[in-house]
């Protein structure tokens, strides 16, 4: 059914509905560091019953094509959105990914795929630098404070392999099987 259909009454009532539901997505979104307007665009594609333009987004929104343009960049690198080609269309066209245990999933795997690589790395650099240094460090104070050190680190480190494993079991699919999507 097109909004068009609806009366002024029905439609108003509609639109505070989505308002809520938009404005509670904007601030959900703002939690995972995606600005709050980036959120509220989000909200704007998932109640669209048709892709849209940049240019229908900006005047829905009120905002510059450049704001929008920036917010369905960071929608699609985090699979948020998706580009279609729509026939007879000069111009790019974007809808919401309906999927949301896919969007979580590609979500938490991008940023923290990215966050338990970078950690990893600088652990292991960091537990040779300290296993060079207690090569030569005669036990003593130091030597104590460099081994604790070093303990910690190789516990952050098998933390950070269990993420990955964590990471993996989300992209594989396989969490689903411990924690079942309802039907």
């Amino acid at each position: 059914m097109s909004l068009d259909q609806l009366t002024e009454e029905q439609h108003a009532s509609l639109m505070k509905v989505r308002k809520r539901v938009i404005e509670a997505i904007g601030r959900n979104m703002d939690l995972y560091g995606i600005s709050l307007s980036t959120g509220h665009l989000y909200g704007l594609l998932f109640f669209a019953d048709k892709p849209m333009t940049l240019d229908e987004m900006g005047v829905e929104m009120s905002m510059s094509k450049t704001s929008m343009s920036t917010g369905v960049r960071t929608l699609l690198d985090l699979k948020m959105v998706n580009k279609v080609w729509e026939k007879g269309s000069r111009k790019d066209l974007y809808e919401v990914e309906y999927d949301w245990y896919q969007t979580f999933t590609d979500f938490f795997a991008i940023k923290w795929r990215k966050a338990v690589e970078g950690n990893i790395l600088v652990l292991r650099r960091s537990l040779e630098e300290l296993n060079r240094c207690l090569a030569s460090e005669p036990e003593g104070p130091l030597r104590k404070v460099l081994e604790e050190d070093a303990r910690k680190m190789r516990e952050a480190v098998k933390y950070y392999e269990w993420l990955d494993r964590l990471i993996d079991t989300m992209e594989s699919g396989d969490i689903y099987q411990l924690v079942p999507k309802p039907e």
